[in-house]
């Protein structure tokens, strides 16, 4: 590529002769980067496809430009812009001495960019070298959670500080809708109209453009596209899968049974393939952040693989664009909802079932220690079922010497106390926005 054509692409995605479209503000998402960015490492952002990476940087840059930054001491380049053409490490430094050359004024405070790096390989070296030898800030984005594998890892060791980006939470969705909770009357007076948005939340989940689209049939296009888009760019085209009809058959069965157990042979006699291509599949998917798979927890690691692992889909949305769903599927719905209000800020969940057969929905592991058990449990009136929610509660409470638990449901609350243990009972709703704060 000549440097006439290299510099006409990076003019479209960088602010040195245009403003960029910077989306609706984030401001809890921003205050993390800025904060991890005073850590002075290279700044890693993964995420689904879709979930606002990019633009959560264009946000922070824009703060920068700003406060004083030039914006000829910025540098964004976007891999995936189809115009770039034999993406490697030559044409990497090539497109960065080309900007040295004809943009950068040399300020001390600099920053580039490597939007959906992943595609070229050796990245991490360049990144390396603009960190260390340049001083300047570096910002890479993946839609791969295996961004940092371990070869990539030996290279920034030590070097890097990572933040994964989701879409809306539950709290961000009202606030894209105009509904800013402050304190607890805010709570109490938009109590309905909070409702009502959870349940819009629960059927078209919290992709950033999704949120913001009026018209239903937009939306549901947008979200299958989102689903398309994962499956060839994010799997078919990275690990060269050739049959994409018994990928989009797998991803469609796990959409369709989030919330539940699955093992890799029941799956395997269901979609008559082999346990390899399950398990290869299956690992694949996940790495998009597509679905998330979580074990039963044990103290035996060999009971901990042998169990099904249960599925959650990162974004409601998008699993009931591609699945069926049915009316006695919004309590899985919900239940995927909390999972993924857990997942921002745990790493280490899993469900639980004792001898017994007493069951929690998921148990919060930090430092090799339970430190919270949470049921979903969306209608909790009938006897039968809230004796079942709080003896399972109550078991996992004194298997892991836990005082407190909690129980989530549609609009029940109240605190129980059983032998000197709290049980605390409180709407989704209500727990998605205060624990969101």
């Amino acid at each position: 590529m000549d440097k006439k054509e290299i510099l006409e692409i990076l003019l479209d995605w960088n602010f040195w002769k245009k403003d960029q479209y910077t989306g609706t503000r984030r401001e809890g998402l921003l205050d993390t980067i800025e904060r991890k960015a005073q850590a002075k490492e290279i700044m890693v952002i993964t995420g689904a496809r879709r979930t606002g990476k990019s633009t959560i940087i264009l946000q922070y840059l824009e703060e920068k430009i700003n406060k004083g930054t030039a914006k000829e001491d910025i540098l964004i380049i976007n891999f995936e812009d189809p115009r770039f053409r034999g993406l490697d490490l030559e044409l990497l430094n090539r497109i960065y001495e080309i900007y040295e050359t004809e943009i950068k004024k040399g300020s001390e405070e600099q920053y580039v960019v490597l939007d959906e790096v992943h595609v070229i390989e050796g990245w991490e070296k360049f990144a390396r070298y603009l960190h260390e030898n340049r001083r300047i800030n570096v910002f890479i984005t993946g839609s791969s959670s295996r961004l940092l594998s371990s070869e990539y890892s030996t290279v920034l060791a030590g070097r890097h500080i990572d933040t994964e980006v989701y879409p809306l939470s539950f709290k961000e969705y009202l606030e894209f809708k105009g509904i800013h909770i402050e304190s607890e009357l805010d709570l109490i007076s938009e109590r309905h109209r909070i409702q009502n948005m959870l349940k819009e939340y629960i059927d078209t989940g919290g992709f950033p453009k999704v949120a913001l689209e009026e018209d239903e049939r937009n939306k549901k296009e947008l979200l299958y596209t989102y689903f398309r888009d994962i499956l060839i760019k994010d799997v078919t085209m990275r690990y060269g899968i050739r049959d994409i009809a018994k990928l989009e058959e797998l991803a469609k069965y796990y959409l369709t049974n989030i919330s539940s157990p699955n093992s890799y042979n029941r799956i395997k006699n269901v979609l008559k393939t082999s346990l390899d291509t399950v398990e290869r599949y299956s690992s694949y998917i996940e790495g998009t952040y597509m679905l998330f798979f979580i074990k039963k927890y044990s103290y035996s690691l060999k009971e901990q693989i042998l169990n099904p692992r249960k599925v959650y889909c990162i974004d409601t949305g998008l699993r009931n664009t591609v699945s069926f769903t049915f009316s006695e599927d919004y309590g899985r719905l919900v239940e995927n909802v909390v999972f993924m209000q857990l997942r921002r800020k745990y790493r280490d969940i899993y469900y639980w079932k004792n001898e017994k057969q007493k069951e929690v929905d998921f148990l919060v592991n930090e430092k090799n220690r339970i430190v919270q058990a949470v049921q979903v449990c969306w209608n909790i009136s009938s006897e039968k079922t809230r004796k079942r929610e709080i003896e399972g509660l109550m078991s996992a409470m004194e298997t892991f010497e836990l005082d407190e638990g909690l129980i989530l449901t549609e609009d029940a609350e109240e605190e129980i106390m059983l032998e000197s243990k709290k049980i605390t009972v409180i709407p989704v709703w209500k727990w998605l926005i205060v624990d969101g704060e």
